[in-house]
């Protein structure tokens, strides 16, 4: 009852506050970008917020409980990805771009297929996101209510719509510094009394562990994962390119009044994520390992772990802090999903309300109070789309659905924002052509690798032996770019090239 009521408490101090910015959301800049007006430390926080997801808490612990130290490549691709963000992109962003990065790709590309592109891209990116989220809240919370599956995910997906089509872009800001700061809190908390558990001693602890696992320190060892070399390089470029072109953490920067703020906000956002990240790696996954595992108090009738590995965080809590912290981090876990399910049904919306219905169906010439019926309409479409794959995808390890996702975006997003931002070569022609390539690529790679053709849709064997495409969909999608670009003799390739020139100087 305990967790239940924490729980509860948790959904309804993120409706006050979606209540309450749902007053202070009269314009398009209110709904997109907050009026730009959000301060750097804020918005640093919103930003951990918006980029701690299910997979940060619950999937990274799974992966540590699964395959020990392996997983250390989710700890240093998020720190690469957000080194990127601060020294190659965070001025550049704030100063060129408006509602989202593709309006930075369109003031010196064709508008029109570039903002089609770049709508579809992000909308593949984004959905196949929010379902990563949903799947999270699904099981969490399938084990604190003991409702169905799928009920729970509809649970999830309605709130969704409800923060972002009421309170748009200031709702889900205040969502996520109250998320990032409960977590930061609670994971040092957790990393606290674990610690305690074991009287403050890391031998203890670790020895601790490797008696749950045969041959002594595999906690520690490499090859948990059982990844070839090309598919850890893969998975790290997938981790790294795919979160510094995630459109949910790009829309950010446009909340800030000026590229001081926006450094700033990448600085904050940098240390709370890599606190976050060292307590899960060290001392949290760790402890999991050598408490929950094997326990007969977590594992259902089969033998497996309630809810499966990704509550295996959440299964720590209660039994180190009892059933009131249970439910303090079950709360906060929800709220960690709530956060960046807001952030990234944002980024989904803008996309076809800004970029496709405003800007090209449109040209430009649309009223704010149709812009915004669009934004809400949309915001239902979505929510459903992501119930539906919510569903099918149950089960499945969070952070590496994360990682597909995050494959999706290094394949498109990334290679066309930082070509655009640095290449004076890039053409309309090579940007679509590379774009659409790397989607394609990315997307069916996944769809016939294992992870969705043996675990979602049952076949014996994968058409594509390898779990992380990226390596393969980013050097193509980067190539095609190039030499279509190179190629392209065409009036508008000209046009683009020049353009190059005047985006530097309103930049500078």
């Amino acid at each position: 009852m305990t967790a239940i009521t924490c729980f509860l408490l948790i959904i309804l101090i993120t409706v006050g506050i979606t209540i309450v910015a749902s007053r202070r959301t009269h314009t398009a800049d209110d709904f997109y970008i907050a009026g730009g007006k959000i301060g750097g430390v804020a918005n640093g926080l919103a930003i951990a917020g918006d980029f701690m997801s299910a997979a940060t808490l619950l999937g990274i612990s799974a992966i540590i409980f699964n395959a020990g130290f392996d997983a250390a490549i989710y700890l240093g691709a998020p720190l690469a990805a957000f080194s990127i963000l601060i020294f190659l992109m965070t001025d550049k962003l704030q100063k060129l771009g408006r509602y989202t990065f593709t309006d930075i790709v369109a003031a010196r590309l064709k508008e029109r297929p570039t903002r089609i592109l770049v709508a579809i891209t992000t909308l593949a990116f984004s959905i196949m996101y929010l379902m990563v989220q949903v799947v999270g809240a699904g099981s969490l919370i399938q084990i604190l209510f003991g409702i169905e599956y799928r009920w729970a995910v509809l649970l999830v997906t309605a709130l969704m719509v409800l923060y972002v089509a009421v309170g748009g872009m200031i709702a889900t800001t205040w969502v996520q510094i109250t998320k990032a700061v409960m977590l930061i809190i609670g994971v040092a908390v957790l990393a606290m009394l674990s610690l305690a558990a074991f009287d403050f001693n890391f031998s203890t602890l670790y020895a601790a562990a490797n008696q749950k696992f045969e041959g002594g320190e595999y906690v520690m060892a490499p090859g948990g994962l059982n990844l070839s070399t090309l598919s850890a390089l893969s998975l790290g470029l997938s981790l790294c390119f795919g979160l510094a072109g995630s459109p949910h953490l790009l829309m950010r920067f446009f909340t800030v009044p000026d590229a001081r703020a926006a450094r700033q906000s990448a600085g904050v956002a940098l240390g709370a994520v890599a606190f976050v990240n060292v307590l899960l790696f060290f001392v949290i996954g760790v402890a999991a390992i050598a408490i929950v595992k094997g326990n007969p108090a977590y594992l259902d009738a089969s033998g497996n772990i309630m809810g499966g590995a990704n509550m295996v965080s959440v299964h720590l809590a209660q039994a180190v802090g009892g059933d009131v912290f249970f439910g303090i981090m079950a709360a906060i876990a929800f709220a960690t999903i709530l956060a960046v399910v807001a952030g990234l049904t944002l980024a989904s919306v803008s996309a076809i309300s800004h970029d496709l219905y405003a800007k090209v169906l449109k040209d430009g010439d649309v009223d704010e109070v149709a812009q915004l019926r669009v934004s809400r309409y949309a915001t239902v479409a979505v929510g459903v789309l992501v119930t539906i794959l919510g569903v099918l995808f149950e089960g499945q390890n969070i952070a590496y659905l994360v990682s597909l996702a995050l494959t999706i975006g290094a394949s498109t997003n990334f290679p066309l924002l930082i070509l655009s931002m640095y290449w004076p070569g890039l053409t309309t022609r090579g940007a679509v052509a590379g774009g659409a390539v790397g989607l394609i690529l990315s997307v069916s790679l996944i769809v016939l690798g294992p992870g969705v053709w043996v675990g979602v849709l049952g076949y014996d064997t994968a058409i594509f032996p390898e779990a992380y495409p990226a390596l393969y969909s980013v050097l193509l999608a980067f190539a095609t770019m190039w030499l279509v670009s190179s190629l392209d003799r065409s009036a508008q390739g000209a046009r683009d090239r020049q353009s190059f020139s005047t985006m530097v100087a309103t930049d500078g």
